[in-house]
């Protein structure tokens, strides 16, 4: 086998040893030389397998004492996941379809949970405030879309889940360029006062706890995203 595939096959294995449970989020991986004899492989492939866990955030080197599981999440675990939307080169039809489905759970899971959100206040005030940016004499579509991204942003924290707004945020990022002209076709439209009304039909959903409204008002959200 080529050293990469040797490579891939120690990262799998240590990774379903940590999903299987027979490493834990703390513990010490075996040495290298133990990882080499146990798996048939080289110490040098053996080496790079652990380097690329640590980019990866699932394992930390501590010198002079090993390499151990992290205990605490990070978000360059998230980055693969980045880099392989980019290169699938998926249809736009797909991935704003995922963007979809996201945003759909997102807001099942905020309006499942007991209570109202922790930030409602700060949701409110974020609708306030792009409101103000889409009244404004002279709108930019700039100063709106930071509105826009503050708003799902808060929606996303409302979650609790550390994970759901780290994804949430890459998939934010691929999308400011389609976004922009998103906005841009929505002040030559004129299309302001819909555009408003759509966000603050989201943060009714969430204030009435109306999880059987939540679907079609996400379908209504991306009238303008094609």
């Amino acid at each position: 086998m080529q050293k990469r595939s040797v490579v891939d096959q120690v990262m799998e294995s240590i990774i379903q040893d940590i999903i299987e449970g027979r490493l834990s989020p703390g513990d010490r991986l075996p040495t290298e030389t133990e990882l080499s004899r146990r798996m048939g492989a080289g110490r040098n492939s053996v080496r790079e397998a652990i380097k690329k866990l640590e980019a990866y955030g699932v394992c930390y080197i501590r010198r002079a004492d090993g390499t151990f599981v992290n205990e605490h999440y990070s978000q360059k675990m998230l980055d693969p996941i980045l880099y392989s939307i980019i290169l699938q080169k998926n249809s736009w039809n797909d991935f704003v379809e995922m963007r979809r489905v996201i945003d759909t759970g997102t807001l099942h899971v905020v309006v499942g949970r007991q209570g109202l959100p922790a930030n409602l206040q700060e949701l409110r005030a974020a609708l306030t405030a792009l409101e103000k940016a889409v009244r404004s004499p002279l709108p930019k579509a700039d100063v709106i879309m930071d509105c826009d991204t503050h708003f799902h942003n808060l929606i996303t924290e409302a979650t609790g889940n550390p994970q759901l707004a780290s994804i949430s945020d890459y998939v934010t990022r691929l999308t400011i360029p389609s976004r922009a002209r998103t906005l841009q076709k929505i002040l030559r439209q004129g299309d302001l006062d819909n555009f408003i009304s759509l966000h603050r039909q989201l943060l009714e959903i969430i204030e009435t706890k109306r999880a059987d409204l939540i679907d079609p008002a996400v379908n209504d959200h991306y009238m303008y995203w094609k």
